[in-house]
């Protein structure tokens, strides 16, 4: 883990600006994964690509499993080896849940091949059994239900299997693990997960049907190299769309911002709760719609609702999304929500002790929490709980409280947004 960071943020009389925040993670991840498991020598571009613990978490695996990856400013070239080799030494995911689920499948699923997943002490207590008990079905040799994963690869059998989650991880994985079975794999959710996987294979000429929450997919299928430009996370522009939402005067403009409607349930919920937010110049890259997002502040905000079938579609944007409750009017409520339990904090008490701590009213619930306003926040210091999210979401809490608010354990910030911090800084207005 990088060393200790804290985040110190003012009240902003404005935030005004024009920026491309963090490119997507999940996006950057399936790229890296598929360009190494493409025919032998095939060469991949990424161009865009996040460039965050997490992902270079994922390129360091690769490449200790025999892919040749070049990092340069701006792209990762990829060249896919012979065949993924045994590696000397235990493949570290360090704080990526991405990165040892996704994994999994591909070394489930490559006969012969041995090798061991591990991660740091956050990661080693998320849940793993989501992936492993379908892989076993499958037909794969792992040991352990939570990090560390020995995997023993084998040819696996494809499988028909009723996902008793709506997780785009747990899809990817056995959607990694199916193109190397045998048979069809077919894989259906309670609600439809984020479907990234499902567009970029498909633009690698992978054959596939996708109807409502159901993927089927035959084995044995390949592709070539590729080159992909990846677009800006929209669970980071979320944390800009909900500051200038509650910040009179904003107007903030964030480019390239990927849109996929399984990801932009934001959107929904910024719309439910009187913000205005426009599309410009929307189009389409690699598979992913992506568009300019203008958002203007000052507009009266009420309270929203988040519950069933929306809930995957904006599961990371709850904490931010909690944080500007306590400035709509009435009662917001988060519900079916318990997957936040199991992020790299529980969120829904990172949540709340980050709420109590500025003074916000608010209640919890096994699977999520009603959060009143509007409220004057004031400034305080949180405990990040060394969770991403929470550091961000609170940081932009920090924007709108009477006094100074510092956010302590921020470091995993560098997990999946190295910059939020100067980015934060260069549009706000003191």
């Amino acid at each position: 883990m990088s060393s200790a960071l804290e985040i110190k943020v003012s009240r902003v009389a404005s935030l005004v600006g024009d920026l491309r925040s963090a490119s997507n993670k999940s996006i950057t991840h399936r790229a890296l994964i598929l360009a190494a498991m493409a025919r032998p020598g095939s060469k991949s571009v990424v161009r865009n690509p996040l460039r965050a613990d997490d992902t270079h978490a994922t390129a360091k695996i690769l490449e200790q499993l025999g892919a040749i990856v070049e990092m340069e400013p701006d792209r990762i070239l990829i060249t896919a080896p012979p065949g993924l080799k045994n590696p000397e030494q235990n493949l570290d995911c360090e704080n990526s849940g991405t990165t040892m689920r996704l994994l999994a499948g591909v070394l489930a699923s490559t006969p012969g091949l041995e090798a061991t997943l591990v991660g740091d002490e956050s990661l080693s207590k998320r849940p793993m059994k989501r992936i492993v008990e379908p892989l076993r079905l499958m037909g794969a040799q792992i040991e352990g239900d939570t990090a560390p994963l020995r995997i023993s690869g084998q040819k696996l059998r494809a499988i028909d299997y009723e996902s008793p989650v709506a997780s785009a991880q747990v899809k990817t994985c056995l959607l990694l693990a199916g193109a190397n079975a045998t048979g069809t794999t077919r894989l259906t959710e309670p609600h439809l997960s984020r479907d990234h996987t499902e567009r970029m294979m498909t633009s690698l000429g992978v054959q596939m049907k996708c109807k409502d929450a159901t993927v089927v997919m035959a084995g044995g299928q390949s592709w070539g190299g590729f080159e992909i430009n990846v677009p800006v996370d929209i669970s980071s522009a979320a944390f800009f769309l909900c500051a200038a939402a509650m910040v009179s005067g904003a107007r903030v403009t964030l480019r390239d911002v990927g849109v996929n409607p399984t990801r932009s349930g934001v959107l929904d919920a910024l719309t439910a709760a009187g913000a205005t937010v426009r599309e410009i110049a929307r189009r389409n890259e690699g598979g992913e719609p992506v568009a300019d997002l203008l958002i203007e502040g000052g507009n009266p905000l009420r309270a929203f609702d988040v519950s069933g079938a929306l809930v995957p579609r904006l599961i990371d944007e709850i904490p931010v999304l909690a944080v500007l409750a306590t400035q709509c009017d009435g009662v917001t409520t988060f519900r079916d929500a318990s997957e936040l339990r199991v992020k790299e904090s529980d969120r829904i008490a990172t949540v709340a002790a980050g709420l109590r701590d500025m003074g916000a009213q608010f209640e919890t619930f096994d699977d999520g929490l009603a959060v009143h306003g509007p409220v004057q926040l004031r400034g305080a210091r949180i405990d990040a709980k060394n969770d991403h999210r929470i550091a961000m979401a609170f940081a932009v809490a920090g924007l709108v409280a009477d006094s100074p608010t510092t956010i302590t354990n921020a470091e995993s910030v560098r997990s999946s947004y190295p910059d939020f911090e100067s980015d934060l800084m260069s549009i706000a207005v003191y």
